[in-house]
């Protein structure tokens, strides 16, 4: 059967293309993609063993068969709605405002923001900007996900999530979690946990543009693996 792959940030750029056709027998499973993408794409086997699979908009295990007429995405390691929603992926600038606008709540004593701006240097490397991209109806189901995870943990919580994609300048804003609590501790922690989660199991990357190159970038947090669950210590 032929199956669509939706391709994102450093993929689709080494392969030329946004989709690829991929042709596998029915019952394939995800493993068996990827390794026919290999064989049919060589430029992106290099990059492949770094990669999950998405299945309707939901990671997949290796082992997962790939279902006829599925939504099919080869996911690069990583980093839609309306203005008011809580999980939001957008081309506008971020509200801090806004999003404590979405948290607050009687119940709640304390409303923590996070806010992740563009910095200028990395380790003595100058950045001039960076260039964001995201699979954005998958990105906003996995922060419904994470706020669940949060709600369940701390009982009581409210989370939003706006990420900001397109070209950023140096300290333009990049992402706002807003998390309001019954007690202060809970948001320190319940914060804390969001924006690690985010850069774990959301699929959003940036692309770092320096005065003598670019390199796309994920989490920097070590092998990547969103099947993993969430650190239970966070």
């Amino acid at each position: 059967m032929r199956v669509s792959v939706l391709l994102f940030a450093g993929l689709a750029e080494r392969a030329g293309t946004r989709q690829l056709e991929v042709e596998i027998p029915e019952g394939a499973t995800v493993q068996m993609l990827i390794e026919q993408i290999g064989q049919t794409s060589p430029a992106l086997a290099s990059l492949l063993p770094s990669c999950f699979v998405s299945l309707n908009q939901e990671y997949a295990a290796p082992d997962q068969t790939v279902p006829a007429n599925a939504e099919v995405a080869l996911i690069p390691p990583v980093s839609g709605g309306e203005d008011s929603s809580r999980f939001l992926v957008t081309e506008e600038a971020l509200s801090a405002d806004t999003l404590i606008k979405l948290v607050s709540n009687p119940h709640a004593g304390a409303v923590l923001t996070f806010v992740g701006t563009v910095r200028e240097f990395t380790k003595g490397q100058r950045t001039v900007y960076l260039s964001y991209e995201a699979y954005a109806p998958m990105a906003v189901e996995k922060m419904k996900q994470i706020a669940a995870e949060i709600e369940e943990r701390w009982p009581g919580t409210q989370v939003a999530m706006h990420h900001r994609i397109g070209q950023l300048s140096i300290e333009e804003i990049a992402v706002i979690i807003a998390v309001a609590t019954p007690h202060r501790n809970e948001s320190f922690e319940a914060g804390r946990y969001a924006i690690e989660r985010l850069k774990q199991i959301v699929p959003i990357w940036k692309k770092e543009m320096w005065e003598d190159g670019s390199e796309w970038k994920g989490h920097q947090q070590g092998p990547w693996n969103p099947l993993a669950p969430a650190d239970p210590s966070a």
